[in-house]
């Protein structure tokens, strides 16, 4: 290697690890995206709450789930008057979801459902309705409550990251209104409920359409209190924490997610890939260099045929067709034949059908229509048509 070469790889070198180290040095920007799993901490995380949820029942027994609630409801045995606490920007269960989770309620415990959509299976079996605004809040919100022993020394705000949810249809016959959004120029605004209870057998739903209050963001801003009162209408004797329905859950897309979520058989999948390495590592010193192939040239005369062929035939040239299929067959008798085409009479007709392997009439057909057609100054498409059905039965 000469001393250029090198000059130029010591630049190379230190340019990239410059630009390691200033990726790795500088700060790294917040990450703004929802998330709401208990190990996040990101603003719109949830490990606040994760973490603080058992203080606040007395500290109840707290399970985090990171399975489906199908799955979940369906193989293990939860305790009576539990609540399973559900938050993140949309809660989506299917029917048969739904339907454990319901069956759970009925059973004298809470599901608490913090979301600014239910999905339309929830909504249709609870009879309820919401409707959300994505649109840039252009002032704060600030959600407030019904009974007043739970109003607060200061409302609450909220507007970074958030998009107004409320419940807009709801069956009055075992739907509680719990909260609201308070709006200070009419002093309140009923018409914009955003907190319901809904009895279901022996439990009850909780609905609540601000999810952002659980985040880690506006917990750290002072707003606890307001998510102390809205916790403070459940009473649960265990808690059961929703990981699965959220936003920001990890999920290993790779079709490879089995294998490697088994210890030993990633062990054994990186052993071969390391194994292949090697072997490609010794073994491309020792064997030759590919060949490169060299495709042979092409025979363009075929294709220049076929498209004189085509120009003819598009101008309806059909005598110029016709006489020049007659010459190629005779110059194809004279050459594989050994036959001379001077005189197409009788004797040539049996030499030719002997040594093509062809009929006597076929051969003498054939014959005749080329001299028929020879013999005439004007064709028509149909002539060609049957000369060519002559060729192609004398020639397979």
């Amino acid at each position: 290697m000469d001393r250029r070469s090198k000059r130029i790889l010591l630049a190379f070198g230190v340019a990239l690890l410059a630009i390691i180290f200033i990726e790795i040095a500088r700060p790294k920007p917040l990450d703004w995206r929802e998330s709401f799993t208990a190990q996040d901490t990101k603003p719109f995380g949830g490990s606040i709450i994760s973490d603080e949820l058992a203080s606040l029942f007395n500290n109840a027994p707290y399970h985090i789930i990171n399975e489906d609630p199908f799955e979940f409801l369906r193989d293990s045995s939860y305790v009576q008057n539990s609540l399973y606490f559900f938050v993140n920007s949309n809660i989506n269960l299917d029917k048969r979801g739904y339907e454990r989770l319901s069956n759970y309620v009925k059973e004298g415990n809470t599901a608490f459902l913090s979301a600014r959509g239910f999905g339309k299976v929830i909504l249709d079996s609870l009879g309820i309705d919401n409707y959300s605004y994505y649109n840039i809040l252009e002032e704060e919100i600030t959600p407030a409550f019904f009974n007043p022993l739970l109003e607060l020394d200061s409302l609450p705000k909220y507007k970074k990251g958030v998009y107004k949810s409320m419940i807009i249809e709801f069956d009055t016959l075992n739907t509680t209104a719990l909260g609201y959004y308070y709006n200070e120029e009419e002093g309140s605004a009923l018409e914009e409920i955003n907190f319901i209870k809904v009895s279901h057998g022996k439990g009850a739903f909780y609905f609540h359409t601000l999810p952002e209050a659980f985040s880690n963001y506006y917990l750290i801003k002072g707003n606890q209190e307001y998510v102390a009162s809205v916790l403070s209408y459940l009473n649960p004797k265990e808690i059961y924490w929703d990981n699965y329905l959220k936003s920001g859950r990890k999920v290993v897309g790779s079709p490879m997610r089995f294998v490697l979520s088994q210890v030993s058989l990633k062990w054994a999948y990186y052993i071969i890939i390391l194994g292949l390495l090697i072997f490609v590592i010794f073994r491309g010193k020792r064997v030759q260099r590919i060949i490169k192939v060299v495709e042979p040239l092409e025979n363009s005369s075929i294709e220049f045929t076929k498209t004189i062929g085509d120009l003819h035939f598009q101008h309806k040239d059909f005598g110029n067709i016709i006489a020049k299929k007659i010459t190629y067959f005779l110059e194809k008798v004279r050459s594989q034949y050994y036959l001379y085409t001077n005189t197409l009479d009788d004797d040539f007709c049996n030499k030719l059908a002997l040594k093509s392997a062809n009929t006597i009439e076929t051969t003498k057909n054939l014959i005749d229509t080329i001299k028929k057609l020879k013999g005439r100054s004007l064709h028509t498409e149909k002539d060609l048509i049957e000369f060519n059905k002559l060729l192609e039965e004398f020639t397979t």
